[in-house]
C-alpha cells in the first residue's frame, strides 16, 4: 500500500536543509588591516566596489572606543553606488590611560582625523574621491565621528608628517545611536541620570563631573559639541526609540542611547549654524528616509552651495 506524506511534512522536509545554515560570510576587505600610523591598533579595512566608473565616494566608520575594534555597516548599502566602505580602528580610551595620555581622548580623536587624512592619500591608489568622505559610527563609535565632522580643518601644512598636512574636512557625520558629548555636566542636561564616556577625561564620571570646572579647557577642546560652528559637517542622528524608555530596555541602557542626545546637539547645532538631523520613531526627517539613506545621498547627490 502506498503511503503519501501529507502537504505540511513535505514543505517542512524541503526546507530541512536550510534550518542550520550558516550565515551568510561576512564580505572579505580588498585590502585588510592596513596600517596609517605607528600603533597596531590604527588599522582599517577597505572595501571597494568591484565595478567602478568615476572615483568612488567613501564611508569611514569607527569602531569601540573603550576596547580597539572595527566595524562596517552593511557594505551592500553602498558599494553598489559606488561609495566604498572603510572600518577604522582607533587607539582607544584605555590605550591613552595606560599610557597617560592628557586627556586619554585625545587618542581615538587625534586618530580619528589621521584616518581621514591618510584614505585622501589613497585616493589615486583606491580610485576614490578625497572630496566626497563622510564619517560615522555606531553607538560609541559615533563620538570620534562627530569630532571629525565638527571641529575646523586640523592639516598643518608645516607638519613633517605628509599625512598631517592633508585637510580633515568630510562632507557629512552618520551617528546611529550616538552619545555625542564628554561633558558630564552637559550629559545630564540632556537625560538626567545618564553616566557615561569614562575614562574620556582620564578621571571615573563622577570625579569628572566634580572637577568640570578646572575641566572646561579640555571639553571646548575635544567635546563636539562644543566645537560647532558654521563650517561644521551636516550631521545626521538616527536613533531606534523614542522619547520614552521601551519596556523591555533597562534604563541605563535607553538613557545612553536615549534620542534626546541628538536633540540637545541639534538646538546647539542651529546656533552655531550648523545642519543637524535627527530620526527616531515618530520623528521623521525631510528628504532622508533614514541614516543610510542621508549618507548616499549627501555623497552621491550633493546639493549646490
Amino acid at each position: 500500500m502506498k503511503h503519501t506524506l501529507p502537504a505540511f511534512v513535505v514543505l517542512l522536509i524541503s526546507l530541512a536543509p536550510s534550518w542550520g545554515a550558516e550565515p551568510p560570510p561576512k564580505p572579505v576587505p580588498t585590502y585588510a588591516d592596513v596600517s596609517y600610523g605607528p600603533s597596531p591598533h590604527q588599522i582599517m579595512d577597505v572595501y571597494l566596489p568591484k565595478e567602478v566608473g568615476g572615483p568612488s565616494a567613501v564611508l569611514i566608520w569607527y569602531g569601540g572606543i573603550w576596547e580597539p575594534s572595527k566595524h562596517v555597516p552593511d557594505v551592500k548599502r553602498f558599494l553598489p553606488v559606488n561609495i566604498a566602505v572603510i572600518g577604522v580602528e582607533t587607539r582607544t580610551l584605555n590605550d591613552g590611560m595606560k599610557e597617560k595620555a592628557s586627556p586619554p581622548v585625545a587618542y581615538l580623536m587625534n586618530d580619528a582625523c589621521r584616518a581621514v587624512q591618510f584614505v585622501k592619500l589613497q585616493a589615486e591608489k583606491w580610485h576614490i574621491d578625497p572630496k566626497r568622505i563622510a564619517v560615522g559610527g555606531g553607538s560609541q563609535g559615533a563620538l570620534p565621528a562627530l569630532y571629525v565632522g565638527c571641529v575646523p580643518d586640523r592639516a598643518d601644512p608645516k607638519a613633517a608628517d605628509p599625512i598631517e598636512r592633508v585637510s580633515t574636512k568630510v562632507t557629512c557625520v552618520a551617528a546611529y545611536r550616538s552619545q555625542p558629548s564628554i561633558d558630564p555636566q552637559r550629559m545630564q542636561e540632556w537625560v538626567p541620570g545618564v553616566k557615561w564616556g569614562a575614562p574620556a577625561l582620564g578621571y571615573s564620571f563622577e570625579e569628572s563631573l566634580k572637577r568640570r570646572e578646572e575641566l572646561k579647557p579640555v571639553l571646548e577642546k575635544w567635546s563636539p559639541e562644543n566645537l560647532l560652528h558654521k563650517g561644521s559637517s551636516p550631521v545626521y542622528f538616527e536613533n531606534n526609540w523614542g522619547l520614552t524608555q521601551p519596556a523591555t530596555v533597562t534604563e541605563m541602557d535607553y538613557k545612553v542611547h536615549s534620542p534626546a542626545w541628538g536633540l540637545g546637539f541639534q538646538k546647539l547645532a542651529s546656533q552655531a549654524g550648523a545642519t543637524c538631523h535627527v530620526k527616531y520613531p515618530d520623528h521623521p526627517t525631510d528628504g532622508y528616509k533614514d541614516i543610510w539613506d542621508f549618507i548616499v545621498k549627501e555623497l552621491n547627490h550633493p546639493k549646490p552651495k
